[in-house]
């Protein structure tokens, strides 16, 4: 049986229209608050960081104002960074841990690079817990030109007007239960496609680039992350959410072509976290160290390797 035919919203075999998509919007509720649990936490670095609102989202169920926060010495002659985080508004340690970074970890690099962080692109799937913005679109896979999703077309032109070229993006991400649960049978429905369950990895993993895929800054990062966390073992086939493993705890996907968000920005040096907040072995604080030491482990290596000339 596919996912298509046992979600509750639409018919097999048939994609989506305006009908189903209403449906689908109108059922979704909000359950937390960005305005609490992130934009109060921003505006208490605002002392640390240049606080920029790059955007904003007018949908019927809110308005929602997009912030970025800029190193406050910005040094054009320093490498530029760019963090983003709750693409996926539902995946909670991503936005966590940008914030977390910035308010913990970020002094550090202060005289090192300029950082751009985005710890929240997608305010709407933060406060419902959800993948897709309003329209049922999902924002990580709409990083292009004329983007349909407003949360991917602010970020590329917040990025586009920076007028610099990326040394790196690293973009944090999880995968949770509800990938299967919800997401994907979701997703098959929408579009009427046949899709299967994947094996949910027990573990925080990363998701190269396979156009750039920075073989070593990912082994960097595996190394410094599997002190705070466990790494996801690959399954019988030797794949992660059905990707083939190119080295323990990493997988390649063709960023761009997918529209995903490291895609776009054409950095150096890119990757995309994973932590799975699901885990026995795991909690929401662990996961949000997880992404931290994600962030700081491939500036160390970037900074590393960018000064030996590697």
């Amino acid at each position: 049986m596919t996912m298509a035919q046992v979600y509750s919203i639409g018919k097999p075999g048939q994609k989506w229209g305006e009908s189903e998509k209403a449906k689908w919007r109108k059922a979704q509720v909000i359950k937390r608050s960005y305005q609490t649990e992130v934009v109060a936490k921003i505006d208490a670095l605002r002392e640390q960081f240049d606080v920029i609102e790059y955007g904003a989202l007018h949908y019927e169920e809110g308005h929602y104002s997009l912030y970025a926060l800029k190193s406050r010495n910005w040094n054009r002659s320093l490498p530029t960074v760019l963090v983003t985080g709750g693409v996926h508004g539902y995946e909670t340690s991503g936005v966590q841990g940008a914030l977390r970074f910035l308010d913990t970890a970020a002094s550090v690099y202060k005289d090192k690079v300029n950082l751009v962080v985005a710890p929240c692109v997608s305010p709407w799937g933060y406060e419902t817990i959800n993948r897709w913005n309003p329209m049922a679109i999902d924002p990580n896979r709409s990083f292009y030109p004329d983007s349909p999703a407003q949360e991917s077309a602010a970020l590329m032109a917040l990025v586009a007007g920076l007028g610099v070229k990326l040394m790196a993006h690293i973009d944090l991400h999880e995968t949770t239960d509800t990938d299967n649960s919800e997401f994907r049978p979701a997703l098959a429905a929408r579009d009427a496609v046949e899709h299967t369950n994947w094996n949910i990895p027990d573990g925080f993993y990363l998701v190269g680039d396979s156009e750039n895929p920075c073989d070593e800054m990912q082994k960097a990062i595996i190394d410094a992350v599997a002190k705070v966390t466990h790494i996801a073992p690959a399954d019988e086939q030797g794949q992660l959410i059905g990707a083939p493993v190119t080295q323990f705890g990493v997988i390649n996907y063709p960023t761009k072509s997918l529209g995903l968000c490291t895609g776009f920005s054409d950095a150096t040096f890119n990757t995309t976290t994973e932590v799975y907040p699901d885990s026995p072995l795991s909690d929401e604080e662990n996961c949000i160290l997880a992404q931290v030491e994600a962030v700081t482990s491939a500036l160390d290596y970037i900074l590393a390797s960018t000064k030996t000339g590697r």
